[in-house]
C-alpha cells in the first residue's frame, strides 16, 4: 500500500527580487525556493507544481502549488517549517491534504488577478514596487465600460505576448479564453488607488498586463471604449496598448 501523500500549498509572495515562479538556471525563483526548502524538510527530491506561472516582479496573494511526498510531517508542521526556512518574501498561508489526482494547474477552474494603479501627483515610496503610478486623472467610467467588453468567451490574441503558446500546434482552444468578471475595484484606504480585477478560466502570457496597458490608454483618452472593442475583435497584438509594468500585478486567488 502506497504511503505517498498529495499536499496543496497556498502561497503568498513578493515577486520583486524573483525571476518569476518557474525554476530557471542561475536566478532565484519561487518554485526553486519552495522545492529547496521542502527537500530539506523531507530528505526527498521534491518537485512542486504550480497553478500557473508568474513573471519576474509579479506578486501573489494566493498562488496554489502541489507536491507529493512520503514524509509523515503533518500539514501544520509543513507550514511552520517552511515559513521558518523561506525568505520572508515568501509565505505559506495554508497546507492541506488532497486526493492523489489533485494537480494545482489542471484541477483549477479559474483564477483571479488584480492590477493595481495609483493616480496621486507623487508616487509614494511604499507603492513603487506594488502598483503602477499614473500622475494624471483617468476616466474611470470609460475604463470600467471597456473591461465589461472582455466578459464572456473571446479570442484574446490582441492581448497575447509573443511566445505565449506554440502557434504551430493545431487543436486546443488557441487564444480563446472565458472571462467571468472584469471590473474596477476602488481602494477603500485611499481615494487615488484602484485595481483592475479579472477572473477567468485561463490567461495567456502577459494577458492581464496587456489588457491593463490598453485599458489605461482608454483612461488617458487615447482610445475610446468603441476602439477598445475593436482592439479585442482585431486579434492583433499590434492594435493593443503597451504592456503594463509587472509591479502592479497580483495573482489573488485560484478557484477549484
Amino acid at each position: 500500500m502506497s504511503t505517498e501523500r498529495t499536499l496543496k500549498l497556498v502561497v503568498a509572495f513578493d515577486g520583486t527580487n524573483y525571476a518569476g515562479w518557474q525554476r530557471q538556471k542561475g536566478v532565484a525563483t519561487i518554485q526553486a525556493e519552495l522545492e529547496a526548502k521542502l527537500s530539506l524538510m523531507t530528505g526527498e527530491a521534491v518537485s512542486v507544481q504550480g497553478s500557473g506561472r508568474t513573471d519576474a516582479g509579479v506578486h501573489a496573494l494566493g498562488m496554489v502549488a502541489g507536491f507529493r511526498t512520503q514524509s509523515r510531517v503533518p500539514c501544520a508542521g509543513f507550514q511552520k517549517g517552511l515559513n521558518s526556512l523561506l525568505d520572508p518574501a515568501i509565505r505559506v498561508l495554508a497546507v492541506e491534504e488532497r486526493e492523489p489526482g489533485f494537480h494545482a494547474r489542471r484541477s483549477a477552474l479559474s483564477k483571479t488577478y488584480s492590477y493595481r494603479v495609483t493616480t496621486g501627483p507623487v508616487c509614494l515610496p511604499t507603492d513603487r514596487l506594488y502598483a503602477h503610478h499614473e500622475a494624471r486623472p483617468l476616466d474611470l467610467p470609460a475604463m470600467a465600460a471597456s473591461l465589461l467588453l472582455l466578459e464572456g468567451e473571446h479570442d484574446f490574441s490582441s492581448f497575447e505576448a509573443a511566445g505565449s503558446r506554440d502557434l504551430e500546434k493545431t487543436g486546443g482552444r488557441g487564444a480563446v479564453r472565458r472571462i467571468l468578471r472584469a471590473f474596477i475595484r476602488p481602494d477603500p484606504a485611499r481615494a487615488d488607488g484602484f485595481a483592475f480585477v479579472l477572473t477567468g478560466d485561463g490567461f495567456l502570457r502577459h494577458m492581464v498586463r496587456n489588457i491593463a496597458g490598453t485599458v489605461l490608454e482608454v483612461g488617458r483618452g487615447r482610445l475610446s471604449v468603441e476602439e477598445f472593442g475593436q482592439v479585442l475583435a482585431g486579434r492583433n497584438r499590434e492594435l493593443a496598448g503597451p504592456t503594463a509594468p509587472a509591479c502592479g500585478l497580483f495573482l489573488e486567488e485560484v478557484h477549484y
